[in-house]
């Protein structure tokens, strides 16, 4: 019996033991011919190829890019790169899927989904690396590579992550292009964050970093907002912040859903010029704002390029072209990254302007 068929047989059995015990019927009978098929080494004699999933066309890669939530300009761009780099290797058969809804429960059953198709390796961009962790754990443990990227896991659940910046970066240049947009260091008043899921492991990191960085200024951080990622509810959490601090000169969206929707009450109630927005999204959806004067600074990277890396890095740790401990890591147009430590490094965050937003298209 070969790995694949072996992990498959293995996987097989688990799943049908967990999920269908309550029918005890079906579910041994079940488990008695999915045992008499790893008894013969899966080796076609049931008569059906497709009784064990072969992940892909022979000899090609499969790998699932898992977003936190699908939908939305951010993965959507995130897609884009990885496609790009799926056709340009020509030996990976991508597959890209989410929770449209953004529930880390959802992203667990792909996880374990994916597991049980015998896919080669699964990309995760975890919305609540608690709730994904065990899937993850198990993924691993049945020869499946894992990776994240966008957001990390909890401990032992990866290999690498496919890190768009340093929370040092992120936080410290969100915090610089406020004071810099209300008009230097002297500017006194109150500000806000809206965040995501307050589960979000690399927003939580990023405000981390933005809270000593603001205690060295004179704005007062008044309170942190979790509308998840729903612009509804994000729009909402902004007018209410609005209403209930009349000091308030600034709110960080530090999503790609709540930097719109915070922009989006700013302008509604009358405040563009008055309440700055600054925070994290792409440039397409932040566009209008920018040219209005609600936003003066929009802070990311290129989110196709992050796409781009994350499926070069999958494909070279299924080849055993990357392994633990390697410093760099070749990756095609991009040229070579740094990786530090488990995390293969991007690059710097960008700062979209007025002068320089609409040379952007993602």
């Amino acid at each position: 019996m070969d790995a694949r068929a072996s992990r498959i047989c293995s996987i097989g059995l688990k799943q049908v033991m967990k999920r269908d015990v309550m029918r005890k019927n079906s579910s041994w009978a079940f488990i008695g011919l999915l045992t008499a098929c790893c008894a013969l080494g899966c080796s076609g004699d049931t008569g059906d190829s497709s009784a064990v999933p072969s992940g892909g066309d022979e000899g090609k890669l499969t790998i699932c890019l898992l977003p936190k939530i699908k939908g939305i300009a951010y993965f959507s761009s995130c897609a884009e790169g990885a496609r790009e780099a799926a056709d340009e290797l020509g030996n990976v058969e991508l597959i890209y899927d989410g929770p449209t809804d953004g529930d880390p429960k959802k992203q667990a059953e792909m996880i374990e989904q994916w597991t049980v198709d015998g896919v080669d390796v699964i990309c995760v961009a975890p919305n609540a690396p608690d709730v994904v962790a065990n899937a993850m754990r198990e993924a691993q443990d049945y020869g499946v590579k894992v990776l994240t990227w966008d957001a990390d896991g909890a401990d032992g659940t990866r290999t690498f992550f496919v890190n768009q910046a340093t929370a040092q970066a992120i936080g410290e240049g969100m915090v610089d292009a406020m004071i810099k947009d209300l008009g230097g260091p002297d500017v006194e008043g109150d500000v806000v964050i809206v965040s995501a899921d307050a589960t979000s492991a690399n927003q939580n990191a990023w405000i981390d970093v933005m809270k000593p960085a603001l205690a060295k200024t004179k704005l007062n951080l008044m309170t942190i907002k979790y509308p998840g990622e729903n612009a509804s509810n994000a729009l909402a959490d902004a007018q209410d912040v609005i209403k209930k601090y009349p000091n308030l000169k600034g709110i960080f969206g530090i999503s790609s859903v709540s930097f719109p929707g915070a922009a989006e009450a700013v302008e509604q109630m009358g405040k563009s010029g008055e309440i700055l927005v600054t925070g994290l999204s792409t440039p397409n959806e932040m566009k209008r704002f920018v040219h209005n004067g609600t936003v003066k600074s929009v802070i990311l990277w290129n989110t196709i390029d992050l796409g781009y890396l994350t499926i070069l890095a999958a494909e070279s740790l299924a080849h055993e072209k990357l392994k633990p401990g390697d410093t760099t890591i070749q990756a095609g147009r991009l040229g070579e990254k740094p990786i530090v430590g488990d995390n293969i490094l991007l690059g710097d965050i960008l700062v979209f302007t007025t002068e320089n937003i609409d040379q952007y298209d993602f």
